[in-house]
C-alpha cells in the first residue's frame, strides 16, 4: 500500500480540507501515516492568509526537501491557490501544486507524481460540487464542519477574497447529511466555521439560514454540542440569538473577530464601525443566554493605529469583559490596500501594544472564570485528565484539568469546578452520582 502523509498548516477550515484529502485518499486505498519519513507522498495543506503563514509554508517545504527518504512533495492549500505559478520555478522539488478545488482529483494527481510527473492543478475557486468523503481522527471527540467557503466582504488588509474567491455556502442537506455521518462516527462537538458563520444562506438561499441550519444539525441525536465561530456582529439576527438560546445542543458561546474599537481604524480597515450597535448585540445575546461566553480577536498595529486609538481598544475591552481575547500583530499583505496606507506602525510598536493587550486582558479572563468556581458544568473529555465546558473552544481558550476517576477521551461528565489555574485553566472533580 502506497503510504501517504498530510501537514497541515493554518485554520480550522484547513483541517477539514485535509480531513476531505485524508477521506478520498482512503476511499482509493492509500494508506495515511502520521510519519512523513515512512510516506511515499507528503501533502503540506499551507495558509499564506499572513507572511507569517507562508514564511511557515516554506520552512517546512524546505525541510522536507532534505529528508533522508525524500518523499514526493505536494503543496496544497492557499499558498497554492495564491503563488503556485511563481513557485513552480523556484521549488523545483516540489512535485504538483494544487488548490482547494483540485481535492476531488488527488487520487489521479497522486498518480501521476509518482509516475514521474511535476504539475499544477490550480482552478479557480468556484462552488464546490457536493460531499467528498472524510477522515476525521478517531481520538478527538470534536470536528469542524465548513459551512461555507470564500468572502464578499472587502476588508482592506485581508487576503481572503483573492485566495478564497466569493462566498460560497454550501447547501444544507450537504451538510446534514456530513454532520449525520461524523456524530454516528463518534464526534460529539461539531464546530462551524467559515470566513463569516452568520452570512450562511444569504448567496444560495437568499436569506440568512444560520438559524435554520442549527435548527437541523440539533436534530441528530448522536451530536452534543454545536459551537459558532466567526460570527459578524451585523449579522447577528434576533432570529439567530433565539435559536442559540432556544436549542439545547447549541452552546452559549460566541466568536465575535471585531478586530478593533476605534472608529477611525475600523474605517480604515473597512470593518463595521458602529461600536454602539455592537453592543446592543452583545447586549441581547446576554439577555438571552446570561451564561454566554463571549470570544473576540483584534489587530494591533493596523496603520494609522496611535495611542488614542490603543487606548480606545483597551478600554472597549474593559466595558465589555470579554471571557476570551486573541491578539495579532498587523502584517502588511501584498495587493492589499492597507499595505499602501500611510502611517505604518514601527514592529516595535505593534509588539508592545500586542504584550500590553494580552497582559490588559488577563485579569478579565481570570475574573470571568473565577466566576465558575463551586458551579457544575458539563466536560467533553478530549484527553486523559483534561476536557472543556461549553465554555471552551478547542485550541484557542482555556481547558478544565479533571481530579479522582480517569474519564474516558470522548466521554461527558458532570463535573464541579474547584479553582482557576494560572489564568486561562480551570480545575475540576467529576461529580459521582448520588454526590454533589
Amino acid at each position: 500500500m502506497i503510504k501517504i502523509a498530510v501537514i497541515t498548516l493554518g485554520c480550522a477550515k484547513n483541517q477539514v480540507d485535509s480531513e476531505y484529502m485524508m477521506g478520498i485518499l482512503e476511499q482509493n486505498r492509500f494508506t495515511i501515516t502520521g510519519d512523513a519519513g515512512a510516506a511515499a507522498v507528503v501533502i503540506v495543506n499551507t495558509c499564506s492568509f499572513i507572511t507569517a503563514a507562508k514564511e511557515e509554508a516554506i520552512e517546512t517545504i524546505l525541510e522536507l526537501t532534505v529528508a533522508p527518504k525524500h518523499p514526493r512533495i505536494i503543496v496544497a492549500g492557499c499558498l497554492a491557490q495564491q503563488h503556485a505559478r511563481e513557485l513552480w520555478p523556484e521549488l523545483p522539488e516540489v512535485a504538483a501544486f494544487i488548490a482547494p478545488g483540485a481535492i476531488g482529483r488527488l487520487p489521479q494527481i497522486i498518480e501521476r507524481v509518482l509516475a514521474g510527473e511535476r504539475l499544477l492543478d490550480v482552478p479557480p475557486p468556484v462552488a464546490e460540487g457536493g460531499s467528498l468523503p472524510r477522515r476525521v481522527d478517531g481520538g478527538r471527540p470534536y470536528a469542524y464542519l465548513k459551512i461555507a467557503e470564500g468572502c464578499d466582504n472587502r476588508c482592506s488588509y485581508c487576503t481572503i477574497p483573492a485566495i478564497k474567491g466569493a462566498y460560497r455556502s454550501r447547501p444544507l442537506e450537504d451538510l446534514v447529511a456530513e454532520a449525520r455521518t461524523l456524530a454516528e462516527a463518534g464526534v460529539k462537538e461539531l464546530i462551524l466555521v467559515a470566513q463569516d458563520t452568520t452570512a450562511y444562506g444569504r448567496d444560495c438561499y437568499g436569506e440568512y439560514r444560520l438559524p435554520q441550519l442549527l435548527h437541523e444539525l440539533a436534530r441528530l441525536p448522536a451530536l452534543e454540542w454545536l459551537r459558532i465561530l466567526y460570527a459578524y456582529p451585523s449579522r447577528i439576527t434576533p432570529q439567530l440569538v433565539e435559536t442559540m438560546a432556544a436549542e439545547a445542543k447549541v452552546v452559549p458561546y460566541l466568536d465575535l473577530p471585531l478586530q478593533h474599537a476605534s472608529a477611525p481604524i475600523l474605517r480604515r480597515m473597512r470593518r463595521p464601525a458602529d461600536l454602539a450597535a455592537v453592543g446592543r448585540v452583545i447586549a441581547n445575546l446576554r439577555r438571552a443566554m446570561p451564561a454566554i461566553a463571549l470570544r473576540s480577536t483584534f489587530i494591533v498595529g493596523f496603520p494609522g493605529e496611535g495611542e488614542e486609538d490603543f487606548q480606545i481598544l483597551l478600554d472597549f475591552l474593559d466595558m465589555v469583559q470579554f471571557d476570551w481575547v486573541g491578539a495579532f500583530k498587523y502584517s502588511p499583505e501584498a495587493a492589499t490596500t492597507a499595505a499602501f496606507l500611510s502611517d505604518q506602525v514601527p514592529e516595535e510598536v505593534k509588539e508592545e501594544r500586542y504584550q500590553r493587550l494580552m497582559l490588559h486582558q488577563q485579569p478579565v479572563t481570570r475574573s470571568r472564570n473565577e466566576l465558575w468556581v463551586g458551579r457544575q458544568v458539563q466536560v467533553l473529555v478530549e484527553e486523559p485528565g483534561a476536557g472543556r465546558s461549553f465554555r471552551q473552544a478547542p485550541e484557542v481558550d482555556g481547558l478544565i484539568y479533571l481530579r479522582g476517576a480517569g474519564l474516558p477521551p470522548g466521554s461527558m461528565a458532570t463535573v464541579k469546578l474547584t479553582r482557576v489555574k494560572g489564568i486561562y485553566d480551570m480545575m475540576g472533580t467529576p461529580v459521582l452520582p448520588g454526590n454533589s
